[in-house]
């Protein structure tokens, strides 16, 4: 194992669909996949902040273990789907809604009259049906921001008696999926790669909850740290920059393409070619990554391998 603790990045980003995202993190010192994985997880699904119902009042309703008349629902339905609506709200100040629905119809989210600081994110979420053509539907709701689960008792709002309170899912993120795979930085074959999976309820993009969740990581972290700093190696494309005098990076041009081509399509001698891909070296950004040592003691390549591989780029005018 190396003894140089490499610095991570963020190196690519696979956009499911709006509430979905994977994203690969490497390279990461051998363990690290693990460790930035769970702790990445648990914040995401305990930490990230979001908006919900903590409270409703139905108009003619004085407690949930009732009926309301005209309405299919009873009160404790209506709230498990209140309980349901997603919402996005700009601020933190506590938001007093209102439903109010007259007629035989179904009741959605939709129907919420929200202000310029509330926004609707599942506006076909289902609240209450109306089966009376003269039944109507009043509802006022409070909505506030927090973070995690809060239960009824941890409920900071003084409501008047009337009103039923909510335990809340703040939590905007769904799900979070982690896979942790091997990946390589020149020599060293033995350094982490991480794939994390983040859905999301539309409230807070995938991307949006990845950054707050390292941002909380780093500020509890740095609290604990003190003024103690370990030296760390930089990213690996600054690595590769430093490592490489000859191949610097004023070398490759504007095409980043050009560094994809494969080692086969180069038309080395055979002997060359079997041995740069018997050590993992397939495309000539694989090549880039190592300096003219460490390409020598490649197990099957020497300085004529060598001489023939720089020979080849210099026709390619890489």
């Amino acid at each position: 194992m190396s003894n140089t603790i490499h610095t991570p990045g963020l190196v690519n980003v696979d956009e499911h669909s709006a509430t979905s995202a994977t994203f690969v993190v490497e390279p990461l010192h051998s363990g690290y996949g693990m460790t930035l994985g769970n702790s990445m997880r648990r914040v995401l699904l305990s930490s990230i902040s979001g908006a919900a119902v903590t409270s409703f009042k139905i108009e003619g309703v004085t407690h949930e273990f009732t009926s309301v008349a005209g309405v299919k629902e009873d009160v404790v339905d209506v709230m498990l789907n209140l309980k349901g609506v997603r919402f996005r709200v700009y601020g933190t100040d506590i938001q007093n809604l209102r439903i109010v629905k007259s007629g035989k119809g179904v009741v959605t989210a939709k129907d919420i009259q929200t202000n310029a600081d509330v926004e609707i994110v599942n506006p076909d979420h289902v609240i209450a049906t109306i089966d009376d053509t003269k039944g109507k539907l009043t509802i006022d709701l409070t909505v506030e921001v927090g973070r995690g689960y809060r239960t009824i008792e941890e409920g900071t709002a003084k409501k008047a008696s009337d009103y039923v309170a909510v335990d809340a899912i703040f939590s905007p993120v769904l799900r979070v999926r982690y896979k942790v795979e091997k990946t390589r930085v020149g020599q060293a074959t033995d350094l982490d790669k991480l794939l994390l999976t983040v859905d999301t309820d539309g409230s807070i993009t995938p991307q949006d909850a990845f950054e707050e969740s390292s941002a909380i990581l780093v500020n509890q972290y740095t609290a604990l740290a003190g003024k103690t700093r370990v030296a760390v190696a930089p990213q690996a494309s600054e690595t590769t920059a430093a490592q490489n005098s000859e191949f610097s990076a004023d070398m490759l041009g504007d095409e980043p393409t050009a560094l994809n081509t494969s080692i086969e399509d180069l038309n080395l001698s055979a002997r060359t070619t079997n041995a740069l891909i018997n050590n993992d070296i397939h495309t000539i950004r694989d090549l880039f990554a190592l300096n003219d040592a460490e390409l020598r003691d490649l197990k099957g390549f020497g300085s004529k391998a060598l001489d023939e591989v720089k020979e080849k780029l210099a026709e390619l005018e890489l």
